[in-house]
């Protein structure tokens, strides 16, 4: 079955990019077509953060405080009842592991929305842009709910976008670069296994970082073989949006990004 094929299975279109780490060696599928980031931007601001540390400007003991303002729905601290402090590193780690929309926030007013542009366009993302924060996009969400208008969050050309063969170059320059040790940690510790690493078999190790918003189901990530070989793979889906729920979205974007892998090996 052809990638297109596999979400066209699902009901969905499909968007993908896939390189071999160190080479040339690449396949896509609409790779250059814009995509929806959704939580997918947390990679490019932990990397920005981790680039910050290395270079002095900021502490990664730092300590932040997510209050009740802060705290607008969703998973780990994002979620939680009760005031909790943490510090920058674990902010970056809850960011990436669990996608906490908090952490993300305040590590975001510590890093600077326009220091993870200026990081994007210097590896050559220009087609990569950041709105804001999560608290941002879930500002224009409702904004246009109560303006009874199509969410800006769900298109490409209004809201944090991308493009899959981006995302590859930013999963590369992160893999490529000893400050990049830290947030390929933080990746590998991500708790969702059902979308990329599910295509993999278990001696496969995945770090990705999913992003899911109604009707677009993401990820990128590097898939690492035992030979020591390389992958960075970025696929992205729009549609499904009846429910937030789809398995057979997610498995087949672990199944897209498997049998573009085995293309490259192959």
């Amino acid at each position: 079955m052809s990638l297109s094929a596999l979400f066209e299975a699902a009901g969905v279109r499909g968007f993908l990019h896939a390189r071999r780490l160190g080479s040339s060696d690449a396949v896509g599928v609409d790779a250059d077509a814009p995509v929806v980031l959704a939580s997918v931007v947390k990679v490019p601001l932990v990397y920005e953060f981790a680039r910050q540390v290395a270079a002095g400007l900021l502490d990664p003991a730092d300590r932040v405080r997510a209050s009740a303002a802060d705290r607008l729905g969703g998973t780990g601290s994002a979620g939680f009842a009760d005031d909790v402090s943490y510090s920058l590193r674990d902010a970056a780690l809850l960011a990436l592991s669990v996608s906490d929309n908090t952490a993300a926030d305040l590590l975001f007013d510590r890093v600077g929305v326009d220091n993870v542009r200026s990081l994007l366009a210097e590896l050559g993302c220009t087609r990569t842009s950041v709105v804001g924060a999560p608290r941002d996009v879930l500002r224009t969400i409702l904004e246009d709910t109560a303006a009874g208008r199509p969410p800006r969050a769900l298109d490409p050309l209004r809201t944090s976008a991308t493009t899959p063969r981006e995302m590859t170059t930013l999963l590369s320059a992160i893999w490529a670069d000893d400050v990049g040790a830290p947030v390929r940690g933080w990746m590998s510790a991500q708790v969702s296994w059902h979308r990329l690493a599910a295509g993999f078999p278990p001696e496969v190790a995945v770090a990705g970082k999913t992003g899911t918003l109604p009707g677009i189901r993401n990820e990128i990530g590097v898939a690492t073989y035992p030979d020591g070989t390389s992958y960075a793979v970025a696929v992205f889906t729009a549609g499904g949006a009846e429910t937030l729920r789809r398995p057979d979205i997610d498995r087949a974007i672990g199944a897209a990004a498997r049998a573009a892998v085995d293309q490259l090996r192959s």
